[in-house]
């Protein structure tokens, strides 16, 4: 297996894993917040956050540095639109995660806040949707590496 296909598989491996995953925390997760209870909430955040951090960090790395690599070595018969897309897509996601995500769970890490709480689920969308449609188009990207006449990764 070349470099760049390497880089493919692990793009649209880590990107599926986090769409996979930011649907089960926003339709899972994140409403069960609001049934810990408040004497136990802090502590339950701050092992929330060490232990999703042990998850997603790897994955959302590994899917940065691919998708900045696939815009600047974009795969034979990919259109370069396709990629920069992706990458633009991981910026929102990047974005949303430290500007919306990261400042509340930082306020819930002092205990249940029912605002914080509500902004974090409303804003969560925005990186649900986001993965969602990277994952599809990197479904699009496969797609037409595997139906193109060179079946070629690497230009």
């Amino acid at each position: 297996m070349s470099f760049a296909q390497g880089c493919l598989l692990v793009n649209i491996a880590s990107t599926w894993a986090m769409t996979g995953l930011i649907w089960f925390i926003q339709i899972v997760h994140y409403p069960l917040f609001n049934r810990v209870g408040a004497a136990g909430f802090a502590r339950y955040e701050s092992d929330h956050s060490a232990l999703t951090t042990l998850v997603v960090a790897p994955l959302m790395l590994a899917e940065a540095f691919t998708a900045m690599w696939l815009v600047a070595r974009p795969p034979a018969g990919v259109p370069q639109v396709w990629t920069i897309a992706g990458a633009a897509l991981v910026l929102v996601i990047w974005a949303a995660t430290f500007f919306l995500s990261v400042p509340q769970h930082g306020i819930l890490s002092g205990g249940f806040d029912a605002p914080a709480y509500q902004t974090l689920v409303s804003t969560n969308w925005v990186r649900t949707i986001a993965w969602s449609l990277r994952g599809l188009l990197m479904l699009a990207v496969l797609q037409r590496i595997l139906t193109s006449n060179t079946g070629s990764v690497a230009r």
